[in-house]
């Protein structure tokens, strides 16, 4: 029986669109981390790069539930002395609402480049609106 692997002729990207209102934080980063590996295609590899993209629109309105907002924190430091920032969940996603998205799903993938290079296949916007219509992307339900 011969492997098969992934070459140039099934090597197509492939657009996926989630709308993050009213979504949970945890199921919704569970998808997006299934999909961007790969593993929803019958010819995975974990050593390869999946051809898949997702847009992730309306970030801003995610649900979180319990009292996450008020208790669970993000820390952030610059090598420097003194320069811890720690910042609620509430006040992150004030600020900057795709930050929230992109670090639950990046804690999924996998540590070191594959992940770093995977992650860039997430594209996260705040709004409604985003740049990708003409890739023509295959609306997702969670």
């Amino acid at each position: 029986m011969n492997t098969i692997t992934q070459n140039r002729l099934n090597n197509q990207q492939t657009w996926y669109i989630i709308d993050a209102k009213s979504k949970k934080l945890g199921r919704l980063a569970t998808l997006i981390s299934y999909i961007l590996t790969g593993k929803n295609q019958p010819i995975y590899n974990p050593s390869k790069i999946s051809n898949n993209y997702i847009i992730v629109i309306n970030t801003k309105e995610i649900s979180i539930s319990g009292r996450k907002k008020q208790q669970k924190r993000y820390k952030r430091h610059s090598s420097k002395p003194g320069s811890l920032k720690i910042e609620t969940l509430e006040n992150l996603q004030q600020r900057l609402p795709n930050r929230i998205v992109q670090h639950s799903v990046k804690n999924m993938l996998p540590k070191g480049k594959l992940g770093r290079k995977i992650l860039k296949n997430l594209k996260l916007y705040s709004e409604n609106q985003h740049p990708h219509i003409a890739q023509n992307p295959i609306k997702i339900e969670v």
